[in-house]
């Protein structure tokens, strides 16, 4: 089965929707320091989804030749405005201290899960947000029935945005994680899998002779290849597959709603 991500990010935005009716108005500040036309993209997509909840964005526009300093007093300014989101667009520009300035959002705010101190908390079951990219993964899994206790989980990357915060949440779900790195025997692992996890960023790499039959497969990884934006995972392995998610259009879609439901979660604690 091929997942239309954008079909569910419908269905899950009326999940939203019922949470956030219980609110009057929200807002999510978007601090930002790129001309990119792919960054400005994501920015749009996230702008769109937050119209349709009825959610306010303001953004915060920095030059790209911004400094850690001058990245880190704008996402203050941003969280003084009283947002009940923020996020820090990535990518930053060259020489930022990344670390600094994500972890300068407040943790109230923090709707990606970016800061260390909002992943320790998540990382402790003390956190009402989720990181946006596995917790798109998770709703895909519910809403096709797949079983997550006791499954044999394969996460391909340790990465901040996919690997680690899947590990995290999938052994929380009583699920047997094995999660894998570069240098790591990534076929032996795959084959023995019933869902595979992937954010390498690797085209390609996840080819069907890798698989058992009725594996799942969420595929979070992105790259490019022939000027197209591809996942990790072989097109091909969707024929052996239970549950088999594009790149794009499968998991992007549903992580950008679970940026509201955090927001919405986040504003339902305070």
């Amino acid at each position: 089965m091929i997942i239309d991500g954008r079909r569910l990010a419908r269905e899950r935005t009326e999940e939203v929707r019922q949470g956030r009716a219980k609110f009057g108005a929200l807002s999510l500040g978007v601090v930002m320091a790129t001309e990119s036309p792919v960054t400005k993209s994501y920015v749009s997509i996230k702008k769109r989804a937050a119209e349709s909840l009825d959610i306010s964005v303001e953004e915060y526009r920095l030059a790209d030749t911004a400094t850690t300093e001058e990245i880190i007093a704008e996402v203050q300014k941003a969280a003084a405005a009283k947002h009940n989101g923020l996020i820090l667009q990535l990518p930053l520009p060259a020489g930022v201290d990344v670390e600094a300035g994500k972890n300068a959002i407040p943790l109230a705010l923090d709707v990606d899960v970016l800061s260390d101190a909002a992943f320790d908390a998540f990382a402790k079951n003390d956190f009402p947000a989720i990181p946006p990219v596995p917790a798109a993964m998770w709703y895909i899994l519910k809403r096709n029935s797949i079983p997550i206790a006791g499954a044999n989980v394969v996460i391909i990357g340790k990465g901040r945005l996919v690997g680690r915060p899947a590990e995290v949440l999938f052994k929380r779900l009583g699920a047997q994680v094995t999660t894998l790195e570069k240098g790591d025997d990534v076929p032996a692992a795959t084959r023995k899998a019933d869902i595979i996890i992937s954010g390498a960023g690797v085209p390609a790499l996840i080819k069907p002779d890798m698989i058992k039959d009725g594996v799942a497969i969420i595929d979070g990884g992105t790259s490019e290849s022939s000027g197209k934006v591809v996942g990790d995972a072989d097109p091909a392995c969707a024929g052996k597959s239970s549950l088999f998610t594009p790149v794009p259009g499968g998991v992007g879609p549903l992580a950008v709603v679970e940026i509201f439901a955090n927001l919405v979660a986040l504003k339902a604690t305070r």
